[in-house]
């Protein structure tokens, strides 16, 4: 695959139409269908296989956990642990979030593993490209986390007292105090998409100059293990800023 096309093109797989006759307007731009781009497909399979896997990993539990369930267990339990220690008794609420979106992350940062490459000249049959490439994706992750962590302030602090924090510790910084409210999701967002959009780009710089595929060493570190850091990062980033908001309320 060229790689001016695998990093500007997010093609359309299909379409689902809306108003074929009668296009709605939405800020300027006409709507007439959904379009399923290769992002949002591949973001589709990552959740059924997430799906799919707790299904197959839960559906026959015993009360002396063995193999699988054994992993399964000691994730289960370090999770909740370490979403206890960050947000004291609101962690049945706020740890599952953080428990998915790790998931998720990880699942749609490693997924290009499993995509064939190009050897000897030859293109492969398909491509699986990272959708966390797609700045859309990380935007819309990191505006949801930072709206998370708006209303579980607003929750644990009260209306008032959360007005009140802004203004903290002097009056004269209430704007410093609600821009972290725009620099924090798109620092998260910038920097998901830039260390995942890189690695990618030097895979496929590897992939051009390399005949007979990718060397395994390289292919482990930029799939798997930069995959991994990501979203490590990211998920840590977003349990810090929500500990960080109900922390009165521990």
């Amino acid at each position: 695959m060229d790689i001016k096309e695998a990093l500007n093109e997010f093609r359309v797989i299909f379409s689902i139409p809306l108003f074929p006759e009668r296009p709605v307007k939405i800020l300027g731009a006409e709507i007439s269908s959904i379009d399923i781009t290769e992002t949002v497909l591949v973001s589709w399979v990552v959740m059924a296989l997430l799906i799919a896997a707790s299904f197959f990993l839960t559906r026959r539990l015993r009360e002396v956990p063995r193999g699988a369930q054994t992993i399964l267990e000691a994730l289960v339990e370090f999770l909740d642990a370490f979403s206890k220690a960050q947000f004291g008794h609101r962690a049945g609420v706020y740890g599952p979030y953080i428990g998915t979106i790790f998931l998720f992350l990880l699942g749609a940062n490693i997924i290009p593993a499993v995509s064939p490459v190009a050897a000897f000249g030859q293109e492969p049959p398909f491509s699986i490209r990272p959708p966390t490439r797609d700045i859309n994706l990380t935007a819309a992750m990191a505006i949801l986390s930072i709206l998370l962590v708006l209303i579980g302030g607003l929750r644990a602090r009260g209306f008032r007292p959360w007005c009140k924090n802004l203004l903290r510790p002097m009056p004269m910084m209430l704007p410093f105090n609600l821009l972290e409210y725009l620099i924090r999701p798109a620092s998260m967002c910038l920097r998901l998409f830039g260390n995942i959009l890189g690695g990618l780009i030097i895979m496929l710089l590897i992939e051009s100059a390399v005949p007979i595929g990718v060397p395994p060493v390289l292919s482990l570190y930029f799939d798997f293990l930069d995959g991994l850091i990501q979203a490590l990062v990211f998920t840590f980033l977003t349990t810090l800023f929500i500990a960080e908001a109900v922390e009165v309320s521990q």
